[in-house]
């Protein structure tokens, strides 16, 4: 089904020959995954093809069977089980993952320690790099990290590398935090007026559409010409009821 849409990779760079998939793709991420949670709704009710029924089906006789299996208890921490790992050492003022600090009070008993303590196992959204999950030294539970200077805007991964190239390109050999949010406030004024660019072009393409779909307007009556001069003039009848006002 994935194939199916554009901008497709297909399975491998032979299937996919001369196909411009990134000139094809035209669906946002966000898009993409409403797309997959409707595609994986269609699946669960179609029969499958080696056990004759479909997912949905096999999954009520499996619990009928077997009883329902254990739900998940903390959508967070599924989530986070899920997450890109990174490893990192701690500092005085907490974790610096690409260019951005992090940092929480609850970090305090660590760094009082740090020198006794092994890099740690953070785990970061790349929809939202705001904060990170540290794994404790123990390694029982994640503690959520935001960002030190709570001010900043929540930002994508992609933004985040996307503004450190945008800086790279501009001769920087250093990339500090500030100039990174700059350049993503840069970036994102910059996608909305295009954005509102593209809107204005595609309402003139529709006005310009309707416009060409519209009829022409019939071509107005004649009016007919006042009686000249002299010409039997008709007499009106008189009303048959005058209404009071």
């Amino acid at each position: 089904m994935v194939h199916q849409l554009p901008g497709t990779t297909f399975s491998n760079p032979a299937e996919r020959g001369d196909y411009d998939s990134d000139a094809s793709a035209v669906l946002t991420l966000a898009e993409l995954n409403r797309w997959l949670a409707l595609a994986v709704a269609v699946y669960h009710g179609q029969v499958h093809g080696t056990l004759g029924q479909t997912p949905a089906g096999r999954w009520e006789q499996g619990v009928a069977e077997g009883g329902r299996p254990v739900t998940v208890a903390s959508e967070l921490a599924f989530l986070v089980d899920f997450l890109p790992v990174f490893r990192r050492t701690m500092t005085r003022t907490g974790f610096q993952l690409d260019h951005v600090q992090y940092y929480s009070d609850a970090l305090k008993p660590w760094i009082a320690r740090r020198g006794g303590l092994d890099k740690f196992v953070l785990r970061r959204d790349p929809r939202d790099i705001s904060r990170i999950w540290a794994l404790d030294p123990d390694g029982t539970a994640y503690v959520q990290v935001p960002y030190r200077t709570l001010s900043r805007p929540p930002i994508s991964a992609w933004e985040n590398k996307a503004a450190i190239d945008r800086l790279r390109e501009q001769g920087r050999a250093q990339v500090d935090e500030n100039s990174l949010f700059q350049m993503v406030e840069q970036m994102r004024r910059l996608t909305e007026e295009a954005a509102a660019r593209t809107r204005g072009a595609r309402r003139a393409r529709r006005d310009l559409e309707r416009r060409r779909q519209t009829p022409p307007s019939p071509a107005p009556a004649a009016v007919p010409s006042p009686p000249a001069p002299g010409d039997a003039a008709v007499a009106a009848e008189p009303f048959e009821v005058i209404e009071q006002w």
